[in-house]
């Protein structure tokens, strides 16, 4: 019989975590370095000041430093909404009959509806340090343009958000609370960039993904010394500052004396599932107890599972630095379905080198129709609609749970809720009424990517 321990663990204000966590410092091979194609070297913190922020680059760069102190009045806007609840599933435990201990961290007690804000928030302060003028940026499913938005608003810092035509089309009210914080939001592809001019010549109905509008994000930001583009998710940084999340849960798991066998996280980019497993995987990479990690991407986009472990590319246009990374190829673009911002064609680095050594331990696609089964579910027994990318983990952590009614075994299972469904909507009515596809890649799909993969650097 287990113990009863309270339906929502909160922390205090003032256990909100003072630094965040560098888990490079802490890797046994640190991952390969970005490159600069101009060079064909590893880029420099010259090589990328004229991209990002000073202070952003040097976190990019940074592989030796466990912590990093999180400056005062980043703080002080965390308070807003951190720290996040860690909430028991005693509903969804009851309805799957599960011997399992279900808990999930919620990070969807803030207006952008994600854990998005983590970061955003750190971005935007280090961009007004900076003297800069604005930022420019692009957003999948609009978790990130939204967060980003806000934090702008906060620093008086113009917006400029390229988000996915696709996305855009199927959540207009993500563009207008957008815009009620001040941002300017383009469909991408657009005609505003000549890497999005290239790319509607060759595919006049291209319906975008991350990679085309972070082109022309960073076209963008490199016309004027008073932009800077940010991103969020993929790089170092970003995980970086997500890992609050982890963090958090590890304090609050402590406080009710638990510790998880499984954590599992949804993976577009990285941001999310980094931050989570970040200081579960510290103990893992220093050699105490650690759970089982389990990263879950969409079929339609399947970078860990089906993608190849090279150096890439981080955008269509070809005008970022090239990262060592887990990729279905630059230009892959994704079919037109609701997997929401998991739509990046790569993987972080840092989990895709965390993979590739085994710390990671698993990879799973799953495809929508099975997401929003979980989802749906969820929704009806814990009362909180999620987002069709938390509703990946969702998907896997039912799947785990019920694996453990089978075996009789009680394992404690932590997963992510980034965010809330409610600007997914269209895409929950599309489920009820049959009219979702899922529509996986073929090996003809995936070989046109894999074309576009550079040629393997030597170092």
């Amino acid at each position: 019989m287990s113990k009863q321990v309270p339906y929502k663990t909160f922390l205090s204000e003032g256990e909100i975590p003072q630094a965040w966590y560098n888990v490079r410092a802490d890797m046994k091979t640190d991952h390969r370095p970005i490159i600069n194609p101009a060079t064909g070297k590893p880029a420099t913190l010259s090589d990328l000041e004229p991209v990002f922020c000073t202070e952003l680059a040097k976190q990019e760069l940074n592989n030796t430093d466990r912590f990093i102190p999180i400056p005062d009045e980043i703080l002080s806007f965390y308070k807003m909404y951190r720290p996040s609840p860690l909430v028991r599933a005693y509903f969804l435990e009851k309805a799957l009959d599960t011997p399992a201990k279900i808990y999930y961290k919620y990070e969807g007690g803030n207006t952008s509806g994600s854990h998005k804000l983590n970061s955003a928030i750190a971005q935007a302060y280090y961009a007004k340090e900076q003297g800069l003028k604005g930022v420019t940026t692009e957003t999948g499913a609009g978790q990130w343009g939204t967060a980003l938005a806000m934090a702008c608003g906060y620093f008086d810092l113009e917006c400029k958000v390229f988000m996915v035509k696709v996305s855009a089309a199927q959540k207009p009210y993500r563009k207008a609370i957008m815009e009620t914080y001040g941002a300017t939001v383009t469909p991408s592809p657009s005609t505003e960039t000549e890497a999005g001019r290239k790319i509607l010549a060759d595919d006049p109905e291209c319906s975008g993904s991350l990679g085309t509008a972070i082109s022309e994000a960073v076209e963008c930001a490199l016309r004027g010394d008073s932009y800077r583009y940010v991103l969020g998710s993929v790089l170092n940084q970003v995980v970086l500052h997500q890992s609050l999340i982890g963090l958090e849960s590890k304090a609050a798991m402590e406080k009710i004396d638990e510790y998880p066998d499984i954590v599992i996280g949804c993976a577009g980019g990285g941001s999310n599932l980094g931050g989570l497993m970040s200081a579960f995987m510290a103990d893992k990479l220093t050699g105490k107890q650690a759970p089982y990690f389990i990263a879950v991407e969409p079929a339609s986009c399947p970078s860990m599972t089906r993608g190849k472990f090279a150096y890439d590319y981080c955008d269509t246009g070809e005008v970022t630095p090239m990262a060592m990374m887990y990729t279905l190829g630059h230009a892959f673009i994704p079919p037109s379905n609701h997997a929401g911002g998991l739509r990046f064609h790569g993987m972080s680095p840092i989990l895709s080198q965390l993979y590739h050594d085994g710390h990671l331990d698993e990879a799973r696609s799953v495809t929508q129709n099975q997401i929003f089964e979980a989802a749906t579910l969820f929704a009806k027994v814990e009362g909180l609609l999620p987002a069709p990318e938390s509703a990946h983990a969702i998907r896997v952590a039912i799947d785990e749970a019920l694996k453990c009614k089978e075996t009789g075994e009680e394992k404690t299972i932590l997963f992510g809720l980034t965010g809330t469904g409610y600007f997914d909507l269209s895409a929950y009515e599309a489920y009820r009424l049959g009219e979702l596809e899922d529509i996986p890649p073929t090996d003809e799909d995936l070989a046109r990517g894999f074309a576009t993969i550079p040629e393997q650097l030597t170092l």
